[in-house]
């Protein structure tokens, strides 16, 4: 069979239906994406191992002869046991299979094989158990550099390798070289076919560096150069222009003085607005370091100039807490503001519906609802978003696209790194409040093990007692058993805290006595906002939730958090959660409780307890975790990376930027014949948003 890019791989042979279906999960349908379905991790099997030189508690190849036919047992309904018995000039290896009767066939005795898999050691015994293996006159898996692959259900890292490696050898040849020559030399790049051939198939580890650099560089090549041309395009759109203020006009308003790093946020806001250009700015800034001000600025120049803001926010109750606080601040000056959820009666929504179309609204703060067909605005000038990772680029221009090039304000409370920001917020031009309002007593926080438990609720009570609130974080909804794993066998999930049961506990035999609420990502939005709002309204004593309480309305009275199974959460979620107390006068205190002795668990939260600065948390995550916790969900709409780890390849990342930039220098739009193939392969990465670049 000729096999090209476009062969499908229902063509290659024991690929029917069932196993296409499989693929597919996986975005796999022709051989042009096997080519790019990079492995995650490599395994080195190339040195073989005699039985008592090999090392202990680590994968190893051991080269061995079995000494006798294997013995099949059933142990009990649902486990057989294969054993068999290995040996070499040095020694013995006792080997164990569960459940894979097909060994007693495949193992004859007297015929050499190499083993995969970890030697342990039981007495003078040296053990495996369930190791790969193959005779050793056909080695296909053990004795070379295997990849890796991401799997699903169905589909083994053995199929993907007989179906990529025939797809390498016969298309390598065939990729298409994209990248200019003179950033291929500049920067000592392989080239393509050698590149395609040794991050699937390296032939040693200094190969697979050569090819992972080469195609990790050119996957952040193409994502600079996108998001590049998106902010120079954006740059270059005309705006509205909205005069500026003298800035004491608007602070004579504020019932307290703002920091520096506000004042200077708010400079760059109205440069923005009164330049001519549309304004596109990431306003981030730590938990409670006063981003809501920020906004407030720009609506109330917005609406000085006759034109109106939309403020949408990700949660009814959170939109609420905005037009209250901001009605407070802006209508003293003349600034009329609304407020419009999916919960208004139709009579509601309306009533206020005329008057934003009509203009008598200078200010509209609201959920989703925002962006609904039969909301027209007079004339929206300026489009905040709160939350801003809570919001994909879709719904942004959904509610950008009501008015005529109207300013873009996002505001985010997650920490990220700066150059990381960069990345995910390429497009937009970011500022950074980094100071806290002088006065707030930071948070105590304390890092507990189980059995500090009973003095943790002791402690719950005696806040409660003195009239203050509590949190409680859970990591899961419902408790896991058994039964949900694949094998039956114990779940990684067993010890976690499930907010159902947990929350039914408590409330039974713990606090019978205190006013107990129950919050969750399951439960229907208005069940949702209506438990915020009673504890908002101080009606619940202890909020027993999962995460869905990171983001959400301010509750002054809450002195209190305690996170269960602390280690199962990033740092910065972590920062986040604790963020929801220490926002009134009393002193507050954040428990992290955890299970877990491991060492870079405990380093992990110390860091936190050590600090309350959410850059430096955020740097550290980084570091410790990778990107995942901010590229973890696709809602900032950019493309996932395949290859690239932000946090390993910073320097790549920058070599790439400072290419991106001088290659756009001399072609802004990339209309130059050669550089055709560069604009291809960045519509296809941005290819979920195809119309960015319109």
């Amino acid at each position: 069979m000729d096999i090209t890019l476009n062969t499908p791989l229902t063509d290659f042979p024991g690929v029917g239906p069932a196993r296409s279906a499989k693929l597919e999960k996986l975005g796999l349908t022709r051989v042009r994406d096997l080519m790019t379905y990079f492995p995650r991790d490599h395994e080195d099997r190339r040195k073989i191992w005699s039985i008592r030189s090999a090392p202990l508690g680590v994968k190893v190849c051991v080269q061995a002869m079995a000494a006798e036919h294997p013995r099949l047992s059933r142990i009990r309904k649902g486990m057989e046991l294969v054993k068999v018995k290995a040996v070499d000039h040095a020694g013995a290896l006792h080997i164990t299979f569960f459940n894979q009767s097909y060994v007693e066939r495949a193992i004859q005795a007297g015929e050499e094989y190499v083993f995969w898999g970890v030697v342990e050691e039981q007495g003078s015994r040296r053990t495996m158990v369930n190791p790969i293996f193959e005779r050793t006159d056909r080695q296909a898996v053990t004795g070379c550099i295997l990849p890796v692959y991401p799997l699903t259900a169905g589909i083994s890292n053995h199929l993907l390798c007989s179906l990529i490696r025939p797809a390498v050898e016969a298309c390598a040849s065939q990729m298409p070289e994209s990248l200019p020559r003179s950033v291929r030399l500049e920067h000592e790049l392989a080239q393509t076919e050698f590149s395609f051939r040794n991050i699937h198939f390296p032939d040693s580890p200094e190969s697979l560096d050569l090819a992972r650099r080469r195609l990790t560089f050119e996957e952040l090549f193409y994502l600079s150069t996108g998001l590049a041309m998106l902010k120079h395009r954006r740059g270059d759109a005309a705006g509205r222009v909205v005069p500026s203020r003298p800035l004491e006009e608007f602070l004579s308003l504020l019932p307290f003085p703002p920091t520096q790093a506000q004042r200077r946020v708010m400079g760059e806001v109205a440069a923005d607005l009164s330049s001519g250009r549309s304004m596109n700015r990431l306003v981030q800034g730590d938990v409670g370091s006063g981003k809501t001000v920020v906004a407030a600025w720009g609506a109330y120049l917005a609406a000085k100039a006759g034109m109106q803001t939309a403020l949408m926010a990700p949660t009814e109750v959170l939109a609420q807490q905005h037009a209250r606080s901001l009605s407070a601040l802006l209508e003293p000056a003349g600034v009329r503001v609304g407020l419009l959820t999916g919960s208004f009666t139709p009579a509601q929504k309306k009533k206020l519906r005329q008057a934003i179309a009509q203009g008598d609204v200078d200010l509209v703060v609201g959920t989703h609802a925002l962006i609904s067909q039969d909301v027209e605005f007079h004339d929206l000038g300026l489009m905040v978003a709160d939350e801003q990772h809570r919001f994909g680029v879709a719904q942004r221009s959904a509610l950008a696209a009501k008015g005529h090039a109207p300013h873009v304000l996002v505001m985010s409370a997650t920490p990220i790194p700066r150059t990381l920001a960069l990345i995910i917020y390429g497009d937009l031009d970011v500022s950074v409040i980094d100071q806290l309002p002088p006065g707030r007593t930071p948070v105590e926080t304390y890092v507990v093990h189980e059995d500090k438990r009973q003095r943790m609720y002791n402690f719950v009570r005696k806040l409660v007692g003195e009239g203050r609130q509590a949190y409680i974080i859970c990591p899961a909804v419902e408790d896991r058993t058994a039964e949900d794993t694949p094998d039956g066998g114990p779940s990684l999930f067993a010890d976690l805290k499930a907010v159902k049961s947990y929350a039914q506990h408590l409330q039974d035999e713990v606090f019978p006595d205190l006013r107990l609420a129950l919050l969750h990502g399951k439960m229907r939005p208005r069940e949702k906002d209506a438990v915020m709002a009673a504890f908002a309204a101080g009606d619940v004593d202890v909020l027993v939730s999962t995460t869905v309480v990171e983001v959400g309305v301010d509750v002054p009275n809450a002195a209190l958090i305690i996170v269960e199974n602390a280690e199962r959460f990033g740092l910065s979620q972590l920062h986040q959660l604790r963020g929801r107390v220490g926002r009134g006068k009393h002193q507050s205190y954040c428990v992290l409780i955890t299970n877990s002795h491991a060492q870079d668990a405990m380093t992990r939260l110390k860091t936190l307890a050590s600090t309350t600065d959410g850059f430096k948390i955020s740097e550290e995550d980084l570091k410790l975790r990778g990107p995942g916790d901010f590229f973890g969900s696709r809602q900032h709409g950019l493309p996932q990376l395949a290859l690239a780890d932000l946090s390993g390849d910073m320097r790549l990342l920058q070599q790439a930027q400072q290419s991106a930039r001088q290659l756009l220098q001399h072609d802004p739009t990339l209309s130059r014949p050669e550089n055709r193939p560069v604009l291809d392969r960045v519509r296809q990465m941005f290819a979920d948003t195809p119309n960015i670049f319109n």
